[in-house]
């Protein structure tokens, strides 16, 4: 499938060549027939699974995990993607695919539900497959020897952990190796060290990890430069004339409300995370969910700092007063606790 930012979606395939993916999976015969079909049998087949799949993996898949990275505009619909979400998109859809035309070999009544019920297992597989092919460890698991380089200092192990993970990735982080960014977020909520968790000191710490790593070379070119090395290098800013030190920025796509709820997205995303963590230690869950909205709400949006203040009305208007009040606060523990429990019941299936 083309993952060109002008081609969103496969053309869908013919009614009868979708009809005739649910009579063979009705039979039980869709995974023997797709491994005994060549040309242009393969190609409609594989065309009429893409056509059926594709609209739950966005809808049951990606949208939820563009919403969680604050993405507003991705988790808008298909087309209105990045070119890297969309890849991430057409790799889940190519997985689940794969795991359709090579796994239903029972009769499925219900073709549309069973695949629902696959999409963690399919993707989960898929990704550690195309991590395999990258050079990178499927299942990211930090050495022993590197955790006692480390001292087992709880929040440098899972920076390297982190590592791992992203190398193995087609991700990248704009014009910066690591996302930073995202690791001083994770970096405070392990910590609570919210004051101290910056970009400049993540990325010490970042050295500092690699430093051990590189202890052995062999397996750090192996499993760290070799697949990061894969990745695709990031386009550099364009400099504004002669102006010294300053840079285009690019045109947004999205309006400026959008950009606030992509940012209010992302800071709810980081909030359930430490509001998560916090309870899991038995801290009471109404005194938690208060100190962190104050803490995460409390602060600058830093993906729209470039605008005026005057250019739309504070998003965050009343949150104090709100959190004042009892039973506004007895709601938002209520929808907090259901979106923690749907996160550790995801997590549990892609374990």
């Amino acid at each position: 499938m083309s993952k060109q930012s002008g081609d969103h979606l496969p053309r869908p395939a013919a009614d009868g060549a979708i009809r005739r993916l649910h009579d063979l999976a009705r039979l039980g015969t869709l995974a023997g027939a797709a491994a005994a079909a060549q040309g242009e049998e393969r190609i409609e087949l594989t065309g009429a699974a893409y056509s059926v799949v594709w609209p739950i993996v966005y809808s049951k898949l990606t949208r939820r995990f563009e919403q969680l990275r604050g993405h507003a505009a991705c988790a808008a619909g298909v087309s209105n993607m990045a070119d890297e979400c969309l890849d991430r998109f057409h790799d889940d859809v190519e997985f689940v695919v794969e795991d359709l035309l090579a796994h239903a070999r029972q009769p499925i009544h219900h073709l549309e539900a069973w695949i629902a019920a696959r999409l963690t297992a399919a993707t989960v597989d898929g990704h550690r497959r195309l991590r395999g092919r990258r050079g990178a460890l499927q299942r990211p698991r930090l050495p022993n020897w590197v955790a006692d380089g480390l001292g087992h200092d709880p929040w440098l192990t899972a920076l390297a952990t982190e590592i791992l993970v992203w190398v193995g990735v087609t991700s990248t982080a704009g014009t910066e190796l690591w996302p930073l960014e995202t690791w001083a977020q994770e970096r405070g909520q392990r910590t609570g060290d919210w004051a101290g968790s910056d970009p400049a000191v993540v990325a010490r710490e970042v050295e500092t990890v690699l430093a051990v790593m590189r202890r052995r070379a062999n397996w750090y070119e192996s499993y760290v430069e070799r697949p990061l090395g894969s990745k695709q290098a990031p386009v550099a800013t364009s400099p504004v004339g002669e102006a010294t030190g300053e840079v285009a920025k690019p045109l947004a796509l999205v309006e400026p409300a959008a950009q606030v709820d992509s940012e209010l997205l992302r800071l709810a995303a980081e909030a359930v995370r430490a509001i998560d963590a916090r309870i899991g230690t038995g801290e009471q869950a109404e005194r938690v969910v208060v100190d962190v909205i104050r803490a995460v709400f409390g602060g600058s949006f830093t993906a729209t700092l470039d605008r005026a203040p005057h250019a739309v009305a504070d998003p965050l208007g009343g949150v104090s007063g709100a959190l004042s009040n009892v039973g506004t606060v007895n709601r938002i523990v209520s929808t907090v606790l259901s979106i923690i429990g749907e996160r550790r019941e995801g997590e549990q299936r892609s374990a």
